[in-house]
């Protein structure tokens, strides 16, 4: 029975928003629910399981709609709710928390691109910063790596570990400042990533400017509670990538200064890098195992 009835209740609605009238055998719906559903004075069987049907769905929706304000001012209402749809038929939910709920769509929208035309790559790169952000509001925070922990630490074999919440990402297009502002127009928003109002709507020339094509490099991270995005020269990009990918310092160095060339980086530049990445709490302590996660309701 249990089974039936969450079959039924996370079924795709009819596109007038309905429950479907037909089982997944062909046979009308109201005689399978017949089956577990009583009706009432009121509403058919299928009636009162419609309910929860419709109340799943739009829940769903209202999250992703909630999630990703900046790709919907990006896409526009039509194509975003079509681009919703087709995302939750084919990704369901299956988390108990509704903060996972987008963490395919990236890979969504590269595998179906007509459904983001012709704002495609502008959309993926909205996309994969909006689910940054959402990782950088609560994902882990392990302890952070402390002065006295690189004494006589060799730059050979050192290899130093990123926060989880911490995202680097490299758009072909600057939206940071853009999203901020989408984020700001949320009234009476909650800083959780499914607590936001209504979405920005930028006029055309405002959209032509800040849409134009233009690499950027992130870090998208958390600090007291907060989601910051810090822009990143592409060396600096270049050496917290090689980190990420736990290279020793010394060869992650070397990469950022062939990114660099034919100017020169010189070590106090990249040591000051390294401290105020530190000072953000970027790096985590050695032989961490426990994380501390941020608190957040779901």
């Amino acid at each position: 029975m249990q089974r039936l009835v969450a079959t039924a209740v996370m079924r795709p609605l009819t596109p007038t928003r309905r429950m479907n009238p037909r089982w997944f055998d062909g046979s009308p719906s109201q005689q399978v629910v017949t089956r577990v559903i009583k009706p009432n004075d009121r509403l058919s069987s299928l009636e009162r399981l419609e309910l929860y049907n419709r109340q799943y769905w739009f829940r769903l929706l209202d999250c992703l709609f909630e999630d990703y304000p900046g790709l919907l001012s990006v896409l526009g209402m039509r194509k975003f709710s079509r681009l919703a749809r087709e995302y939750l038929t084919a990704c369901p939910s299956t988390s108990f928390t509704m903060r996972n709920l987008g963490r395919f769509l990236v890979d969504f929208i590269q595998a179906h691109p007509a459904l983001a035309e012709p704002r495609y790559q502008l959309a993926l790169d909205m996309a994969r910063l909006e689910w940054a952000h959402v990782e950088a509001f609560d994902n882990a925070a392990l302890p952070t790596l402390e002065d006295e922990d690189l004494h006589d630490a060799d730059p050979r074999t050192l290899r130093l570990r990123l926060q989880p919440h911490l995202t680097l990402l490299q758009l072909d297009h600057e939206l940071d400042d853009f999203l901020i502002a989408v984020r700001r127009s949320q009234q009476g928003r909650h800083e959780a990533s499914n607590a936001f109002g209504n979405s920005y709507h930028p006029s055309n020339q405002e959209r032509a400017h800040r849409f134009a094509r233009k690499p950027c490099h992130l870090a998208v991270h958390r600090y007291r509670d907060s989601v910051f995005y810090k822009r990143l020269k592409p060396a600096q990009f270049v050496l917290l990538s090689a980190l990420h990918r736990r290279l020793p310092l010394e060869r992650s160095v070397e990469q950022a200064r062939k990114s660099h060339y034919p100017a020169i980086i010189q070590t106090s530049q990249i040591a000051h890098w390294c401290r105020d990445w530190a000072a953000l709490g970027w790096f985590v302590a050695f032989d961490t195992k426990k994380p501390t996660e941020n608190c957040k309701n779901t």
